[in-house]
């Protein structure tokens, strides 16, 4: 078998916002797409509601490419949107929008969502970032997503970015989930033995009419139907590119580590999905702030201290594939808080400062504002 390229390409998601209300962009002018396509071509797409878009870069060797090619992206998107009065933000909630006022767009594969799922995909007000990792051997791509099952709570915790939702606190780091876990087929994947295990599967639900294909398909983690990848599909969207960087980092090198145990044929322990979504409640209620379990031990630690470890085993790996300081990245995220904790700290301090409630939630668009643009 020959070793996976490890390539990886980066998809994320943003809100589009009125600078002066700060609210979002139910209908935006049709000229702000055009103008990003003539930015960035196809890199840009429009998303299931009218107030996203969503970017996706090209397949890059090394984090630091593939960052280099989304900070462009992110630049683009913020141009195209200045020249309309609009900004994005990397949120995966906005801090007051409705979901009711929103408007989807009008394709057929988001009319037949609206039609298939009813009312949970109208509150789809949500948005999320996706990392693809190169795996050309099938049989391969589903081992490893059986073993990185374990580590997307770690990587959730690392990027919350959704903690209110119409105006409230949630007490959530991640309410992102909350509203994507009402969709079927979501969560942790199955574990599957092999490809072939998982080809029947989703033929199965296509030959019973339940999806079209294996795009519908929404697990945390899963096989790519459109490219030979591993796909992490269960962290919010950061606000700093910087903070991307470092999830981005964490899984290529996550999944290097878990090769390299293959090569002295060892492998990464696969936990009952019901202790592995106990991290993953924990993350999303928590954030960077949380204690995971760790499972080899039975027992409650910090994030930061799972963060180190992560760190030790997968540091060879980061040195190897080029994204050591990326990784390294996420030791200041558990250190200094996620988006989440960030976005309440604004909220606090326009409070004090005398700003009614409605100004502070202003305040906090404000910040993801200047967080986008920032690196």
């Amino acid at each position: 078998m020959d070793r996976p390229s490890l390539t990886l390409g980066i998809e994320e998601e943003y809100l589009v916002v009125d600078r002066e209300t700060r609210d979002l962009v139910r209908t935006p002018d049709p000229g702000f797409l055009e103008l990003c396509s003539d930015k960035i071509g196809e890199r840009v797409t429009p998303e299931y509601l009218q107030c996203q878009v969503e970017v996706g870069t090209r397949p890059h060797a090394s984090v630091p490419e593939a960052i280099e090619e989304l900070t462009a992206l992110r630049r683009a998107v913020a141009e195209a949107a200045e020249a309309f009065g609009y900004a994005p933000i990397a949120a995966s909630t906005h801090p007051f929008a409705r979901w009711r006022e929103q408007t989807h767009t009008r394709k057929a594969r988001y009319d037949a969502l609206r039609e298939d799922l009813g009312h949970p995909v109208r509150r789809m007000l949500i948005c999320g970032c996706h990392v693809h990792v190169g795996i050309e051997d099938d049989d391969l791509r589903i081992d490893l997503m059986n073993q990185a099952a374990y580590f997307l709570p770690h990587l959730l915790a690392l990027s919350c970015s959704s903690p209110f939702w119409e105006g409230e606190d949630t007490g959530l780091a991640s309410y992102r989930l909350t509203v994507f876990d009402a969709l079927p087929r979501t969560g942790l994947p199955d574990p599957l033995a092999s490809w072939s295990e998982y080809r029947r599967l989703t033929e199965h639900l296509v030959a019973s009419g339940c999806i079209e294909d294996a795009t519908r398909i929404w697990w945390d983690v899963r096989p790519s139907d459109k490219f030979p990848t591993l796909e992490q599909r269960v962290t919010d969207v950061c606000s700093r590119v910087r903070d991307a960087a470092a999830v981005a980092a964490v899984w290529q090198s996550l999944l290097g580590f878990l090769l390299r145990l293959r090569t002295r044929n060892q492998r990464w322990r696969v936990y009952p999905a019901t202790l592995v979504n106990e991290n993953r409640w924990r993350a999303q209620r928590y954030g960077a702030e949380a204690k995971l379990v760790d499972h080899g031990r039975q027992r409650l630690a910090p994030f930061a201290d799972l963060v180190e470890e992560i760190l030790e085993l997968t540091l060879p790996d980061a040195e190897t594939l080029g994204c050591r300081a990326e990784l390294l990245h996420a030791r200041r995220i558990a250190a200094e808080g996620d988006s989440a904790a960030r976005q309440r700290a604004a909220y606090a301090q326009a409070r004090r400062d005398g700003a009614e409630d409605h100004e502070a939630l202003c305040a906090v668009v404000d910040g993801l504002i200047a967080e986008f643009r920032e690196d």
